[in-house]
């Protein structure tokens, strides 16, 4: 399924995929003692140098507010640098009538932006992080990742509607989604409710459940979206694990902001730096470690659930369900995260865990590469 060239893995450890790669994520682990003072001022002078850093994002409404929202904590940081924003439309906004999981494709919201970046038009891509392939491209990296907005899937009703929750819903009502995830996890709960695919940005979307004659009796969104479009009124039902009536796992990455670079550009990388907010890098990585491990994307039914226990011990809770959900194989892990490479070693263990509790018989029937969870001895 990936698109992009497989880096050789670096770790010393047996893997269930051999095309896991080191984490893509760059920051320094802040956990760290500071660096010495001459590296300080060569980060300094660095800084000094850059003039201007031009940011890239996908032309939605969203996601230019998410690349608003960068250059706002960057002109914070900075505010000696000039900052300009370049917006494009990416495949998967030109294309808004295939459904997701037919692209085929895990770069479907990345591959126009990334290549302005590597010639140099672009400096940075704001991303959202579940939008990331777990592979990059050669010379690109995650060079930051940024605060997280709610993580949760959340259930918009039509306007006007007398119900609230998806086990409010009749027999046969019709939840509009174009994920997979979604869709497989609500019909373990809600097997008498029917889906149809729904595309457009967030406020395109939104029209389509409230037209009269609409189809639709609900959305399942990112709340994430919907919070930083300031449109979190709309929201009827959090669809997390502890919510009665929901017991959905998020998108791997959902809620977080990262930001793309060329790989050994120091002198961005030490502007990003003040942006990292670790406790997420470490589970965003985590997230991601587990999906690269998988071989899942966008067209795979794969949910996560992470949350900090208490300081450095994190909980993740992960799921692999059937696409008809009548399938599923849970699992979760609590482990001491002190820096990214233990967030990537985490998210492996947890996803041969899930392996060796039956995930590859589900993860076969979707067409993902059972041979090489075989060789990897997780089967």
């Amino acid at each position: 399924m990936a698109t992009h060239e497989q880096l050789p893995s670096t770790s010393s450890r047996t893997v269930i995929d051999p095309t896991v790669c080191e984490p893509t994520v760059s920051v320094q682990d802040k956990s760290s003692k500071d660096a010495a003072p001459s590296t300080a001022l060569r980060r300094q002078e660095a800084i000094l140098t850059t003039k201007k850093i031009n940011i890239g994002t996908r032309r939605s409404a969203l996601a230019v507010i998410q690349a608003e929202n960068v250059e706002k904590a960057l002109k914070k940081a900075h505010p000696e640098i000039e900052y300009e924003i370049h917006a494009m439309a990416t495949m998967g906004d030109k294309n808004q009538t295939t459904p997701l999981h037919q692209f085929g494709a895990k770069s479907l919201w990345t591959h126009e932006l990334e290549a302005q970046l590597l010639d140099g038009q672009l400096d940075i891509v704001v991303h959202c992080l579940k939008d990331m392939p777990t592979q990059l491209p050669p010379n690109c990296i995650i060079g930051c990742i940024m605060d997280r907005e709610d993580p949760r899937d959340a259930v918009v009703m039509k306007k006007g509607s007398e119900y609230k929750t998806l086990a409010d819903l009749p027999d046969g009502s019709v939840v509009g989604t174009s994920s997979v995830r979604r869709s497989a996890q609500i019909k373990v709960k809600y097997p008498t409710l029917k889906f149809k695919d729904v595309r457009g940005n967030l406020g395109t979307r939104l029209s389509k459940l409230d037209a009269e004659d609409g189809e639709y009796s609900c959305l399942v969104l990112a709340a994430a979206g919907l919070l930083r479009m300031d449109w979190g009124n709309r929201i009827t039902q959090y669809l997390d694990s502890k919510t009665p009536g929901g017991g959905m796992l998020h998108a791997v990455g959902q809620g977080a902001l990262a930001i793309e670079v060329r790989e050994g550009d120091e002198k961005i990388l030490d502007v990003l730096s003040d942006l990292v907010d670790e406790s997420v890098t470490r589970a965003g990585t985590a997230e991601r470690s587990l999906l690269r491990t998988l071989e899942g994307g966008c067209s795979v039914p794969i949910g996560v659930e992470t949350r900090w226990i208490e300081k450095g011990k994190l909980l993740m809770k992960a799921i692999v369900v059937s696409l008809d959900g009548q399938e599923y194989v849970e699992a979760e892990r609590l482990d001491e995260i002190l820096n990214v490479k233990d967030a990537d070693e985490f998210g492996w263990k947890l996803a041969q865990e899930l392996v060796e509790k039956g995930a590859a018989k589900i993860l076969e029937a979707i067409n993902l590469n059972r041979e090489v969870i075989e060789e990897g001895g997780g089967a």
